[in-house]
């Protein structure tokens, strides 16, 4: 693919992700995991960091991750993937790739011999060996933009799934977890000024994909072993965000200016109500090379 082909620029996702680590270490959990977490049925909000980890856990099954030589992180955040793959699933080797300079140099902080992080895009990674596994969570929204025809946006996504099958080992696995449009009129959504915030003030040159999009794109290419979609899960985390968001007020402002804290209160409180309403969904996909 050409630089014009890509998705978000490194400018883009550092536009959101590089507030500043301190912002959201007040309304994250321990983890920052900045994704989707994966609830129990009557869990409370204080669960949060559990159902975190339980997220990160059910992608490293989904790898088959226990013991494995090396995986792949592509859009690590803060690291709490290759961490806990390497802590608590044996993994040997585990590299993350981000855009964020601010997330890396938190990683940077933190050190493990047997994690790797590097500001490098996906189309850009060579890997030394091939992988066991692959996972990417909530980076797959950001590999297309919002002016692309639909032709253009499958391409891109096609070319993630290509590179994948050649990154893995024979039979190795992929875990992809992406929020993706809902059973809308999507061309319709796309004008409501609502949704012109999240992607034009919070997620700029990215866009969603429908889950025919990644079907479309993968197929031929990577086996589907199983689909789940956890929208509730990601009315409730954000909901938790904005509540956790909303009662350390005093404390954000002291790290960004207003304009900035409102701006993450409105696009919470949003991404719970699209959710909630069905205009978006959260998948959790496994492949199989």
């Amino acid at each position: 693919m050409t630089m014009t082909e890509r998705g978000a620029s490194p400018e883009a996702i550092r536009r959101h992700y590089d507030v500043a680590n301190e912002f959201y270490e007040l309304w994250l959990d321990p983890t920052l995991c900045y994704s989707c977490a994966l609830w129990e049925e009557d869990e409370p909000d204080s669960m949060l960091e559990l159902a975190q980890l339980r997220k990160l856990d059910f992608h490293a099954r989904q790898i088959q991750a226990k013991n494995a030589a090396r995986v792949l992180d592509v859009g690590c955040g803060w690291g709490s993937l290759v961490r806990r793959l390497v802590e608590t699933h044996g993994v040997r080797h585990a590299t993350g790739l981000t855009l964020s300079d601010a997330q890396a140099q938190w990683c940077v902080q933190h050190p493990d011999p047997r994690v790797e992080i590097r500001i490098e895009n996906w189309l850009d990674h060579r890997p030394a060996a091939p992988y066991d596994g692959i996972i990417s969570i909530g980076a797959f929204e950001h590999f297309a933009k919002a002016e692309w025809p639909d032709a253009q946006r499958i391409a891109a996504y096609r070319a993630f799934f290509a590179h994948c099958r050649d990154w893995l080992k024979p039979g190795g696995r992929l875990s992809l977890q992406t929020i993706a449009w809902g059973n809308v009129d999507v061309a319709h959504v796309k004008n409501q000024a609502d949704t012109k915030f999240m992607f034009d003030e919070i997620f700029p040159e990215s866009v969603l994909p429908t889950l025919a999009d990644i079907i479309a794109a993968s197929d031929g290419l990577l086996e589907v072993i199983n689909l789940r979609n956890d929208r509730e899960h990601y009315t409730r985390t954000c909901q938790v965000w904005y509540q956790r968001l909303v009662a350390r007020k005093a404390d954000a402002l002291k790290i960004v200016d207003l304009d900035v804290y409102n701006r993450f209160v409105r696009y919470l409180k949003l991404s719970a109500i699209t959710f909630n309403e069905c205009y978006s969904g959260l998948l959790r996909i496994g492949f199989r090379r």
